[in-house]
């Protein structure tokens, strides 16, 4: 793989942060979760942060937080389903590096999110509609971003993570010629 940075966007539930660790193991590259650095840094959970500063509040910090790791070069970015919703986060990683997409169907997403209860997008009285309504909404914004979009399904993460790398290289050829 050349250089820069590969920062994987898809919604909640996508496979994100699985996929990123092995992928960057694969790689011998760092990795970083800008939620999980959220969480490292301001010590409370996601839904906390949503609690107290609103998604607002959240999606500044998320920015911040993608910014300073998009400084560096060669690592894995895991980011957070909503980091997309920013022009400004997404010409950061369009230009700092490859950008992902990890798209998968709702069936798919809803099986992976239903049961977690740290999704405050999701503490909604139906939250399988309000997922479709953010799947329709990001799914146009998660392809404008991307160099590469890998379909996620019920795959093996060792599986997934082979179709990345290989669509990565596929991307790094393309832009050669």
């Amino acid at each position: 793989m050349g250089s820069g940075n590969i920062f994987l966007v898809g919604m909640m539930g996508s496979g994100k942060s699985t996929l990123g660790r092995t992928l960057a193991q694969r790689l011998h590259l760092p990795f970083a979760d800008t939620d999980r650095v959220l969480v490292e840094r301001t010590g409370v959970p996601v839904a906390t942060i949503f609690e107290i500063e609103g998604e607002a509040g959240f999606r500044r910090r998320e920015s911040a937080v993608l910014a300073e790791l998009a400084r560096g070069d060669d690592k894995v970015v895991a980011t957070g389903g909503g980091a997309i919703l920013s022009p400004d986060n997404r010409v950061l990683m369009r230009e700092g590096g490859t950008v992902v997409y990890l798209r998968a169907r709702l069936e798919h997403l809803w099986e992976r999110t239903r049961h977690d209860t740290s999704r405050p997008l999701l503490a909604t009285a139906d939250p399988r509609a309000t997922l479709a309504q953010l799947l329709e909404a990001r799914d146009p914004l998660y392809r404008e971003v991307a160099h590469v979009v890998v379909d996620t399904g019920t795959q093996s993460a060792t599986t997934l993570v082979s179709r990345v790398i290989a669509a990565l290289r596929r991307h790094e050829e393309e832009e050669r010629h």
